[in-house]
């Protein structure tokens, strides 16, 4: 087994906020891209010689050495990929790079299925959004076999730094604490700038003050800029937060977990897309919390 290179063919599978600045990336690197997208301008809007962009997921994985999905959700790569036995159409050595966040579970048994007919698969979910790809500087977190991990690491540099945590599932169940601490640390920025907002101090210096100290963090510092500016166009959409919250709270039952302070964080973020706020960057959770404490909302900024 070869390791991947820059002659490699990949295919890539789903051009959306981060799909669109990843395969970029990937092009600029010198891959060949076979691509697919449920709405194909999007696809089409990839500059390159090297991008062919293919009329259904068959066509973009045939000769394919290297498939990449960067889907929404589990059932849609359940179904794009596996249900449909699609993935038969790539090489028999093919090696699967699935992006997406899905369960853990779910990322085993498509390892499975691949296996069973000759062909690798690694999980390997991001973090750093549509900023980190852009940027290429995404932290790639990979499950599966280390040989395949060792194989894909030239497609994963392009991409940001890769990180192997464990057997199949390992990297989404690393992408599911990731998101654990992202919405609670999303909902507690947000408490915290509406407690010192309401108290009469200003909450651009109070970020300011708190990015000094043992408070200060990523969130704190981009996303706080977002609630302090009300821009709240999606890096990542608060329906994706919650689809994530909803697997960690299963997966925690499936292990006899009790996560409270993640359910909370779940619970919020129900409410939020139940209020219609679905499409918002995850950051948004300020306006529900706004809405829960009677604050007249202002319209937030969402750039086109």
């Amino acid at each position: 087994m070869t390791n991947a290179s820059a002659r490699s063919t990949i295919a890539f599978i789903g051009i959306g906020l981060m799909g669109l600045p990843m395969a970029n990336n990937l092009i600029n690197a010198g891959f060949p891209l076979r691509v697919w997208n449920r709405t194909s301008s999007k696809a089409e809007a990839l500059d390159g010689e090297s991008v062919t962009v293919a009329s259904s997921v068959a066509q973009a994985l045939e000769g394919a050495d290297v498939v990449i999905s960067m889907l929404e959700t589990g059932p849609v790569v359940e179904q794009l990929l596996y249900s449909s036995a699609t993935y038969q159409h790539a090489p028999a050595d093919a090696l699967f790079i699935d992006m997406s966040s899905i369960p853990p579970a779910t990322a085993r048994q498509h390892a499975l299925t691949l296996q069973a007919s000759g062909r690798r698969h690694l999980d390997a979910p991001v973090s750093g959004g549509t900023l980190g790809a852009a940027e290429q500087s995404l932290s790639i977190m990979v499950g599966g076999e280390r040989q395949d991990y060792q194989r894909a690491l030239s497609v994963l540099h392009a991409l940001g730094t890769p990180h192997y945590i464990g057997p199949s599932g390992s990297g989404q169940l690393a992408k599911l604490a990731n998101q654990a601490i992202v919405g609670i640390t999303i909902g507690a920025v947000s408490e915290a700038l509406l407690l010192a907002t309401a108290g009469g101090a200003d909450p651009v210096a109070v970020r300011e003050a708190l990015s000094g100290g043992f408070a200060s963090s990523r969130i704190l510092t981009q996303h706080g800029q977002r609630m302090i500016e009300r821009d709240f166009t999606p890096g990542a959409r608060a329906r994706v937060q919650l689809k994530d919250l909803d697997t960690i709270v299963a997966s925690a039952a499936e292990y006899g977990l009790q996560l409270p302070l993640t359910r909370s964080t779940q619970q919020l973020y129900q409410a939020m897309i139940d209020n219609g706020m679905e499409n918002l960057d995850h950051s948004g959770l300020l306006l529900h919390l706004e809405s829960l404490n009677g604050i007249p909302t202002a319209t937030p900024k969402t750039k086109k």
